[in-house]
């Protein structure tokens, strides 16, 4: 998420906050990995980068495989 940032006119996490509504914590807390968007959340997100889903996040499960 932050090179997508960074690549749409280096947009501050507080910019990406602002347009899907929550707090700039919360972005950065899911640029760290340390939470995880709810599916509203996440195609929010790739709403305002105008990409699918699956290049913002991927789901890896437990064994680490990514689906």
């Amino acid at each position: 998420m932050r090179a997508l940032r960074f690549t749409h006119g280096e947009m501050t996490q507080a910019e990406l906050a602002d347009r899907i509504g929550v707090t700039r914590q919360t972005v950065i807390a899911i640029e760290k990995g340390r939470y995880s968007p709810s599916l509203d959340m996440a195609f929010q997100i790739a709403r305002v980068f105008k990409v699918p889903l699956d290049d913002v996040f991927q789901y890896v499960d437990e064994e680490g495989d990514t689906a």
